[in-house]
This record gives structure tokens, sequence and C-alpha cells, in this order.
């Protein structure tokens, strides 16, 4: 099924009960394809393991986020201390 991004924001019942049914709805804005809703099971593809994941352990060697905490603190602080 294709429908647009208008007609989703309208007809979003529709187009769930179509993913229901195993099909898939190919979004479209200014006439060009954006998008693509699938059912849940269809997108997991069976990797369930988070391990298996590409981007799993990317910054294990990274010294500046052991301490996760710390991290995030830094990364929301103010730029200039008022």
């Amino acid at each position: 099924m294709e429908m647009t991004a208008k007609a989703l924001r309208n007809r979003v019942g529709e187009a769930l009960a179509c993913v229901d049914r195993g099909d898939s709805v190919v979004i479209t804005y200014r006439g060009k394809p954006r998008a693509r809703i699938v059912g849940f099971e269809s997108a997991d593809q069976g990797n369930t393991k988070i391990e298996e994941s590409a981007a799993f352990g990317m910054w294990a060697d990274r010294e500046d986020v052991r301490d996760v905490g710390e991290y995030v603190r830094r990364l929301r602080a103010p730029r200039y201390a008022r």
C-alpha cells in the first residue's frame, strides 16, 4: 500500500490494519517515497541479541566514557558557567 504523509495523519488506523495483514505501507512526501511501515515481527528479522549489532561495543575502548553518568553530566552542562 502507498499513502501520502497527509493521508497517514488522517487514516493511521487504515495503515495499521494493512500492516496487521502482513503488508507494508510506503509513505510518500511530495511524490517521493520517504518511509516504510512494516509489522513489528517482520522488522525484527530474528536479530534479538544486542551483541550481534554492528554498533555494540563501538565505544568500549574510550576512556572518557568509562563513567557514563559523569559523561552525560558533562554533555548536559552549560557551555559557560555563570
